[in-house]
């Protein structure tokens, strides 16, 4: 497995962490939340992938 990727599946969970005491804090909704992690990892996903060219 690519190191870069586990980078980014670390960074994924972190970041989902950090998201969800936000979402507490402002209320955020179900589907706002699943809407910023679907968009986050769109695009670390597009960023790893730019190291194949």
């Amino acid at each position: 497995m690519d190191s870069g990727l586990i980078l980014l599946v670390f960074l994924a969970f972190l970041f989902a962490w950090g998201l969800n005491r936000v979402r507490r804090a402002m209320r955020l909704s179900t589907v706002a939340y699943a809407g910023i992690m679907i968009v986050f990892i769109l695009v670390m996903l597009a960023m790893w992938g730019q190291t194949f060219r």
